[in-house]
C-alpha cells in the first residue's frame, strides 16, 4: 500500500498543482524534497575557462539557473553587461524572468515556445552576425555545440553553475519512511545512492520520468516501477494518478 510519496523537487508554488489532487483523492502524504541542488561556480574557476563576457554579443538561456548565475557571476567580475546584449531564451517565462537583473526592450530579447533549443536555432540563424554565449551546467552533452556548428553560428558554451547533492540530514536519514520515491534526473540517483549507502529498495517503488534518469535506476541495480512520459501519460502526475489506482485496486 502507498502512503507516503517522497517527491524530489521543490514544493510546487501553485496550489492548483495536480499533485494536491492526487494527495487528496488517494489519501497519500507527499513530501516534496529536492535530492539536488544547483549552485554557480566561483569567478576563478569561470576565468580559468578563458572566455570573455563582453566579447560576445548575445546570450542563450536554457533556464532561470543560466540566467541567475550568469548575472551572479559577471557582477563577481565586474563586467558591465552593455545595453545592447541581445538575449535568446528557450521560452517566455525564462526571457520574462532576465528582469529580475536588467530592464529590457522586447527587440533585445528572443524566445522559443517548445522549451527546447531547438525551436530557437531558426531565430538565432535570422541573426547569424551575431557571437553566442551559451552558459551551462557541468552536467552537459554536446549536443547544443552540434547543433550551432551545423547552422555555421558562432558560438562558445562555458559552464557556470554545477548540480551537486543535496545532503539528507541525519534526522532526514533516520526518518526516511518513504512507500514510493520519484525523480527527475540521474543525479537524483546519485544523490540517493550517496546518501543511502545500504539503501535497500525491498517494497518501496521507484518512479522517474525521462529515459537518462530511467537508466541511470537500472544502472545502479534497483528497480523501476514506473516510467514516464509513457504513449498515454506524458507527465508524471498523470502516470502516477493511473499507478495508484491500479495499486488500490
Amino acid at each position: 500500500m502507498i502512503k507516503k510519496i517522497l517527491v524530489s523537487q521543490p514544493k510546487p508554488s501553485s496550489e492548483k498543482s495536480p499533485y494536491y489532487d492526487i494527495a487528496e483523492k488517494y489519501g497519500v502524504e507527499l513530501v516534496f524534497r529536492p535530492f539536488i541542488k544547483v549552485e554557480g561556480i566561483t569567478a576563478k574557476e569561470f576565468r580559468a575557462q578563458k572566455v570573455n563576457i563582453l566579447d560576445y554579443t548575445a546570450i542563450v538561456f536554457t533556464s532561470r539557473h543560466a540566467i541567475d548565475h550568469f548575472f551572479t557571476l559577471a557582477k563577481e567580475l565586474r563586467v558591465t553587461i552593455p545595453e545592447d546584449m541581445k538575449y535568446f531564451c528557450v521560452t517566455e517565462t525564462i526571457s520574462l524572468y532576465i528582469q529580475k537583473y536588467v530592464q529590457y526592450r522586447k527587440r533585445k530579447v528572443f524566445f522559443g515556445t517548445t522549451g527546447k533549443i531547438d525551436d530557437l536555432i531558426p531565430t538565432m540563424v535570422k541573426h547569424k552576425q551575431e557571437k553566442y554565449l551559451v552558459p551551462m551546467s557541468d552536467v552537459h552533452n554536446d549536443s547544443v555545440t552540434k547543433m550551432l556548428d551545423a547552422k555555421k553560428l558562432q558560438h562558445q558554451e562555458c559552464v557556470m553553475y554545477r548540480t551537486v547533492s543535496n545532503d539528507f540530514t541525519p534526522e532526514e536519514v533516520k526518518n526516511f519512511d518513504y512507500d514510493m520515491l520519484i525523480f527527475f534526473s540521474p543525479s537524483g540517483i546519485e544523490s540517493l545512492t550517496k546518501n543511502f549507502p545500504d539503501f535497500k529498495q525491498d517494497k518501496i517503488s521507484i518512479a522517474t520520468f525521462g529515459p537518462s534518469t530511467a537508466k541511470a535506476v537500472k544502472d545502479a541495480g534497483l528497480r523501476l516501477d514506473l516510467e514516464a512520459p509513457s504513449e498515454n501519460y506524458p507527465s508524471m502526475t498523470s502516470a502516477l494518478q493511473d499507478y495508484l489506482q491500479k495499486k488500490q485496486k
